[in-house]
């Protein structure tokens, strides 16, 4: 009976992150575009799911400020402005900053020498921005998911989509860019010798922070 209960329970949870992650993709790919309004009944219908997982998936975008709910209305898609990315890139560094420092010490020589050859693509990116953003993305993500600290984990999960939405079109500015670079293959020397104190720092730079 316990054991029924608890797979219920694991179904509806599972169900309202599909839903949460469905939405997500679309505000982040644009197929939601910023002004455009969400009406929960019309998710329901063509996800063919009940509103109440609907209307959870859409709380917790609130929570993140890529919606704003108005009861019993609508909901609409929130804009993109210079405040939004600048508060964005500072929890993205304070953030990523944390996972260098947690996570170093902990790795292991062979995860520290992964994490290195993922900071190499940063540095053979090039002036190629979307290349750049997503293997910024691959380095922090691996080491967020080695920080040994599940609550961590948990909130870049549920702020990925925030992070991937707000950033989107953030780019290092042009006369930054070879900065930039160094910035990049220090950060690369300080996690080969697992100094997550400079690792930290040095994300933090990344990020403006």
């Amino acid at each position: 009976m316990n054991g029924r209960s608890t797979n219920i329970g694991d179904s509806k949870k599972l169900l309202g992150e599909e839903v949460f992650r469905h939405i997500g993709a679309q505000i982040v790919d644009g197929t939601l575009r910023p002004g455009q309004r969400i009406r929960d009944t019309e998710v329901a219908e063509e996800l063919h799911v009940s509103r109440t997982p609907v209307r959870e998936a859409l709380q917790r975008l609130e929570r993140l400020g890529l919606v704003t709910m108005y009861p019993s209305r609508y909901t609409e898609v929130t804009e993109v402005t210079p405040t939004v990315v600048e508060q964005t890139l500072e929890f993205a560094g304070y953030q990523a900053g944390a996972a260098a420092r947690m996570s170093l010490p902990r790795m292991t020589d062979e995860q520290r020498a992964h994490a290195a050859g993922l900071v190499d693509e940063l540095l053979t990116s090039g002036e190629d921005d979307s290349r750049i953003s997503n293997s910024r993305w691959a380095v922090f993500s691996y080491l967020s998911c080695h920080s040994g600290n599940a609550q961590h984990r948990a909130l870049i999960e549920d702020a990925s989509i925030a992070l991937f939405r707000n950033l989107g079109d953030w780019r290092v500015p042009e006369e930054d860019r070879e900065r930039m670079r160094r910035i990049y293959a220090e950060f690369r020397a300080a996690v080969l010798r697992a100094d997550g104190d400079e690792a930290e720092r040095l994300v933090r730079e990344m990020h403006y922070v």
